[in-house]
C-alpha cells in the first residue's frame, strides 16, 4: 500500500468508526425514551417492535449486502447504507403515531444492515493481517461505549428536549462520515456485468424474517408451542430449503457454498453464533440483576455491564501478536477458555455479589470476547482475496446477530422458567410482571424482600450455567477449524 494510501487510513477509520456507532447506539438509545414516546405516540402494546424491527431489517439484510459489496464495491454500498440509515433516522423523528415510528425503524435498520457489512470488510482490505487486531479492537469498543452513551444520551434529549432528537442526532455524525468516505476512502473496481440472484435473495430474506419472528415474538405475544409458533417455524424452514436449492444452482449466490464447505468458514461461522448467545446473557438481564438484588441504581448497573468493553478492545489488539504467532484458531480457543473461566468466576461469586467482582467478571468476558471475535474474523478475511471477503465478513457478523437473537429467547426461556418455578407457590404476588413493582416499593416485609431477591439470584445462576455449556459449545466447533497461519490475500 502506498504512502499516499496510509496517510489516507486514519481519516477513513474515524469515518468507519462513526458510521459503527451510529449502527450501534440506535441499538439502545431508545431503551429510555421509551416512556416519553409512548406518552407522546401511543401504541404502549406495540413499542416491543420498536427495538425488534431494527434488530430484524439489519441481521437478515447482512448477508446480502455483503454480498453486494463484493460485487460493487463497499464504498457504494456502505454510502448507500448510511443515507438509507440517514432518511430512516430523519423519518423517524417526524413518526406521528407508533406505526409510522416502527415502519420508519425497519429503514433504519437496512441502513445499519449495510453499515455492519461493510464496515469490518473496509477495515480487512485497508489493513495489513498483522495491524487488523488493533482496529478491530477499535471497532468492537464502540459497542461498549454506545452501552453507556446510547441510555444515557437518549433518556437526557427525551427528558430535557425532545425525544424526536434521539433520531435527529444521527444526521450531523452520518453526513460528516459521508463526507470522510467519498474524500478519502478509493477503490479500484473491475467493472463486470453480474447476475443477481432474486429468487434466492428474496427467499433467504423471506426465510430468516419469518424466523425472526418467531424468536422475538415467541413466547411472549404467543406460546412457543401454539399454532403461530409452528406456523412460523415451519415456514421459515420451507422457504429456507427452497432458498438453499436455489443458491446451489446459482453462479453468484448470496451465501455460496463454498462457505459451508470449506471447514474454517463453517465451523467459525457456528462459533460465532454460540458466541452471540453468550453475549446475550449479561445484555439481557444483568443490568435488571444488579438493580434488583443488589439495589444499585440505573447508572450503576449500567456502568457494570459496559465494563465489558474495558477488556474486549484491549484483548483484541493483543491477539494479533498471538496469532501471527501461534494461528488464528489456537488464539481464537484462549479467547472462548478465558469466556468459560469469566462464567464461571460468575457462578463463583457468593450472594450478595461485591460490585467490584461483577465488574472483573465482566472486564474478563470482554477479554475472552476480544481475543475470540477478532482472530476469527481476520482468519476467515485471511483465507480469501479481495473477491470474496465481503461475503465472508458478512457471514461472520450475521452468524453473531443470529446467536445474539437465539441467546434472547433461550437465556429469556432459562430465566424466566428458573422464577416461575421459585414463585409457583408464592402468596406474594399472581404473577411475575409484579416483581419489579414490588421490590421497589416498600410493601415487603424484610424476609419476603430478600426472599424476591434470591429468587432472581438464582434465575441469574441458572443463566450462567446455561452460558458456560454455550462456551464449551464454542470449544467444541473450534476444535475442528484448522490452525491457518497468518497469510496476506491480495486486495484485488
Amino acid at each position: 500500500m502506498h504512502s499516499a494510501a496510509v496517510q489516507k487510513r486514519p481519516w477513513i477509520l474515524a469515518a468507519l468508526m462513526m458510521t459503527m456507532m451510529l449502527a450501534a447506539m440506535d441499538t439502545t438509545i431508545v431503551s429510555t425514551a421509551i416512556p416519553q414516546i409512548v406518552s407522546d405516540l401511543g401504541g404502549f402494546n406495540k413499542f416491543s417492535w420498536v427495538f425488534s424491527v431494527y434488530l430484524l431489517a439489519q441481521t437478515i439484510t447482512i448477508p446480502l449486502y455483503g454480498k453486494f459489496a463484493d460485487l460493487f464495491g463497499r464504498k457504494r454500498i456502505l454510502v448507500f447504507g448510511i443515507l438509507v440509515f440517514l432518511i430512516g433516522s430523519a423519518s423517524c423523528a417526524l413518526s406521528w403515531n407508533i406505526t409510522t415510528l416502527i415502519i420508519f425503524r425497519g429503514i433504519q435498520g437496512l441502513g445499519a444492515g449495510s453499515i455492519l457489512a461493510t464496515v469490518n470488510t473496509i477495515a480487512g482490505d485497508i489493513y495489513k493481517i498483522e495491524e487488523r487486531a488493533k482496529v478491530q479492537g477499535l471497532l468492537s469498543s464502540i459497542w461498549g461505549i454506545s452501552a453507556i452513551v446510547g441510555p444515557t444520551l437518549g433518556g437526557t434529549l427525551a427528558e430535557y428536549v425532545s425525544w424526536h432528537w434521539i433520531f435527529l442526532i444521527n444526521l450531523p455524525i452520518g453526513i460528516l462520515a459521508l463526507l470522510l468516505i467519498t474524500s478519502f476512502f478509493k477503490e479500484k473496481l473491475i467493472v463486470q456485468k453480474h447476475k443477481i440472484d432474486y429468487k434466492g435473495a428474496s427467499l433467504m430474506l423471506l426465510s430468516l424474517s419469518v424466523f425472526f419472528v418467531f424468536l422475538l415474538e415467541g413466547g411472549q405475544s404467543w406460546q412457543w408451542s401454539s399454532f403461530i409458533s409452528i406456523a412460523l417455524l415451519l415456514t421459515s424452514l420451507a422457504c429456507g430449503i427452497a432458498a438453499i436449492k436455489v443458491e446451489l444452482k446459482h453462479p453468484e449466490a448470496m451465501l455460496p457454498a463454498w462457505l459451508w464447505k470449506n471447514p474454517t468458514l463453517a465451523f467459525t461461522n457456528l462459533a460465532m453464533v454460540f458466541m452471540g448467545m453468550v453475549m446475550m446473557g449479561p445484555e439481557t438481564y444483568l443490568p435488571t440483576f444488579a438493580q434488583t438484588t443488589l439495589g444499585l441504581g440505573t447508572i450503576a448497573s449500567g456502568f457494570i455491564l459496559a465494563s465489558v468493553s474495558l477488556g474486549w478492545p484491549t484483548a483484541s489488539a493483543l491477539s494479533g501478536k498471538l496469532y501471527m504467532r501461534f494461528g488464528f484458531r489456537n488464539t481464537s480457543l484462549l479467547g472462548a477458555s478465558i469466556v468459560i473461566i469469566a462464567c464461571l468466576f460468575f457462578l463463583a461469586i457468593p450472594y450478595p455479589q461485591p460490585v467490584i467482582w461483577l465488574i472483573i467478571g465482566q472486564v474478563l468476558l470482554g477479554a475472552g470476547f476480544g481475543m475470540l471475535s477478532t482472530p476469527s474474523l481476520v482468519g476467515i478475511q485471511a483465507l480469501v482475496g479481495w473477491q470474496q471477503r465481503g461475503v465472508v465478513t458478512g457471514a461472520n457478523i450475521f452468524s453473531r446477530n443470529l446467536g445474539q437473537s437465539l441467546g434472547a429467547a433461550v437465556v429469556g426461556a432459562i430465566f424466566n422458567g428458573s422464577l416461575k418455578n421459585s414463585l409457583k407457590d408464592s402468596k406474594i404476588l399472581k404473577d411475575q410482571d409484579q416483581i419489579l413493582t414490588l421490590l421497589h416499593h416498600n410493601s415487603l416485609s424484610n424476609s419476603q424482600h430478600k426472599w424476591l431477591q434470591e429468587s432472581i439470584n438464582i434465575a441469574m445462576r441458572q443463566v450462567y450455567i446455561a452460558l458456560t455449556i454455550f462456551a464449551l459449545v464454542i470449544v467444541i466447533w473450534l476444535y475442528f477449524v484448522p490452525n491457518n497461519k497468518p497469510q496476506q490475500q491480495p486486495n484485488h
